[in-house]
């Protein structure tokens, strides 16, 4: 009789974790596709930069990602701080308790980036393209479809740490910003 009921118990644990393991993928979209590919739609239009990102998914949790931006206009004359470039690994921690890595999200970021800055001797004027490394945090919100594509809203701020110094119209390069409106697709 022991054995009988030592056979039943262990018939109805291995079914109980099995019915939780599906459980857990219970959405179409999170089920083995831990990778992504984003376009930042934002920048292409408001400023026509290239901003494009990669994310790894590690569990429900968590994830990283690089991203990468180039700015295609002459920087020298913008009002906004003149990224030109930059490269930008991240680390997300999502806070949605039944979605796999989608929802909100706290991320925080290095970025080397690479920005002009005017300088004036006496009578000369110089452009000088100067790169420096900023730790940042950003938040934002993830939404994936039942097919895969996603949008995502995020903005964040970041200080650069070697080369804060004003420029010639009193812009203070030291602050950096991330943000947009991304689409992608998860797979």
């Amino acid at each position: 009789m022991k054995k009988i009921i030592l056979f039943v118990l262990l018939v109805c644990t291995s079914i109980q974790l099995t019915a939780q393991e599906k459980e857990k993928f219970k959405y179409p979209q999170d089920n083995d596709k831990k990778h992504e590919f984003k376009l930042n739609a934002f920048s292409l239009i408001a400023f026509s930069s290239l901003n494009l990102s990669y994310e790894n998914l590690l569990n429900k949790d968590s994830s990283f990602g690089i991203d990468l931006f180039y700015n295609f206009n002459d920087v020298s004359d913008d009002l906004y701080f003149p990224k030109k470039f930059s490269l930008t690994p991240y680390y997300r921690w999502f806070f949605s308790e039944t979605r796999y890595a989608r929802g909100f999200f706290v991320e925080g970021f290095g970025m080397l980036n690479t920005y002009e800055d005017d300088y004036s001797f006496f009578y000369d004027n110089d452009t000088i393209v100067e790169t420096d490394f900023a730790l940042g945090i950003s938040v934002g919100g993830k939404f994936v479809t039942k097919s895969g594509f996603i949008t995502e809203v995020y903005l964040g701020v970041g200080r650069n740490l070697f080369n804060n110094s004003n420029n010639e119209e009193g812009l203070n390069n030291d602050l950096i910003t991330r943000g947009g409106i991304s689409l992608g697709y998860r797979f």
